[in-house]
């Protein structure tokens, strides 16, 4: 790994990815990557590109999407199902410290650009592959999106109402997840490849990340609880079940979430409602004991929450300093005083020319934080400066565009 440039380029300045994963999970995190100054070369099929310039809410013909998933990075085109392009990413992996892949296992294999293929041309690449169900085990060869890993690692089975059908949390969830374990993987091997290689020239490795189980290492006490008691836990709307009280409850004008789940807290609650008997209550006064009133409490603070509007309620939770907070539309966030102090909503302009608000970096650090260097290419467009780096002369360049390989 390069040294790295000032602290104005990020902490990952000098450390070079090259980007095969479309869509939502490799493209995650590549996209966390790139924040934190990592160059990242974004790999995409000539003629169409990634799906998701074309997904959700389109603007001068791309998503809006596409501006946070892809800033920071370079396009270059690339027909991996050719010869020819095989040899163009073996050239680019030469000086690569980390690929990143998202394909049905086996498939990079097929092209010849396996680990073990690659390992050959670049002993210290680092390569991040995300896939549903890993690379091994009886599930390996299914297609896996993040909505099945959600519901095979456990998540969807606890969402929506009691007896009714699961509902999925609202957005690609399982991605994320299996994205951001992608990341701490990429980091921790590129750790260890370089603490090594200050005495024996640090290899890279393998992280192999499958979507249900980023999904099921989020899951708690799920499987604990299972195993002790034969504990099966169910869909609970919108309580926290067996952690009391932590609810969502009715105002006049909406709904607000409170978390009185804590022993001190509890005491606070009760008393900003009015109801000083039960913050008295040594039955309640630890969660063990609130679970079994757990019908009682819910039902005293409703009475309470029902008579206000959530702003008065809010104020009042506040005062007590119980944790409390409205359930917030994208509008509540584009218009919060939170959100824009901690530059947590940044305006950006895009390649087409217009501005759009986009998604700030975290996380925050201090010394090396993350920005936004660019804004998200266009398809192809970083593909002839990229490939003469990489020693291509012009005239090869464009025969290989008029062959169809860029």
């Amino acid at each position: 790994m390069a040294t790295p440039s000032p602290s104005a380029a990020g902490p990952l300045a000098g450390v070079r990815v090259i980007e095969l994963g479309q869509l939502i999970a490799g493209p995650f995190c590549g996209k966390t990557l790139a924040d934190f100054g990592a160059e990242v070369i974004k790999i995409e099929p000539p003629g169409k590109g990634d799906p998701l310039r074309k997904w959700r809410l389109l603007k001068n013909g791309n998503s809006v999407w596409w501006e946070v998933q892809s800033r920071n990075k370079q396009s270059v085109t690339l027909d991996l199902t050719q010869p020819e392009g095989q040899d163009l990413l073996r050239a680019l992996v030469k000086e690569a410290d980390v690929l990143i892949e998202n394909f049905r296992p086996g498939k990079m294999e097929e092209w010849g650009l396996g680990y073990e293929d690659l390992k050959k041309i670049n002993p210290k690449l680092v390569m991040a592959r995300i896939s549903g169900y890993g690379q091994d085990g009886p599930y390996r060869d299914r297609p896996g999106f993040g909505i099945i890993a959600e519901s095979m690692g456990g998540l969807r089975y606890l969402s929506g109402e009691p007896g009714r059908v699961p509902v999925r949390v609202g957005v690609s969830i399982g991605d994320t997840l299996a994205a951001l374990h992608g990341v701490i993987g990429i980091l921790m091997a590129l750790y260890h490849r370089d603490r090594d290689g200050k005495t024996a020239g640090g290899e890279g490795q393998v992280i192999d990340i499958a979507l249900y189980e980023s999904v099921f290492n989020c899951m708690e006490s799920l499987l604990p609880e299972y195993s002790a008691f034969g504990v099966v836990r169910e869909a609970a709307g919108s309580a926290l079940p067996g952690i009391v009280p932590s609810n969502a409850y009715p105002c006049r004008d909406g709904w607000i979430l409170i978390g009185g789940n804590g022993d001190g807290i509890f005491k606070r609650l009760m008393k900003a409602i009015g109801r000083d008997d039960y913050a008295a209550s040594p039955e309640m006064g630890s969660n063990d004991g609130r679970v079994k009133r757990v019908a009682d409490i819910d039902g005293a603070i409703t009475a309470w929450t029902k008579t206000r509007d959530k702003a008065a309620a809010l104020t009042v939770l506040a005062e007590h300093d119980v944790p409390s907070g409205a359930i917030y539309s994208v509008a509540d966030i584009a218009a919060d005083a939170q959100y824009r102090a901690r530059d947590m909503i940044l305006n950006i302009e895009t390649r087409d020319g217009y501005t759009v608000d986009v998604p700030g970096i975290v996380p925050k650090l201090s010394a090396t934080p993350g920005r936004i260097r660019s804004s998200a290419p266009r398809l192809g467009e970083d593909t002839v400066a990229v490939l003469e780096q990489a020693g291509l002369k012009p005239e090869t360049i464009a025969d290989l565009r008029a062959k169809g390989v860029i």
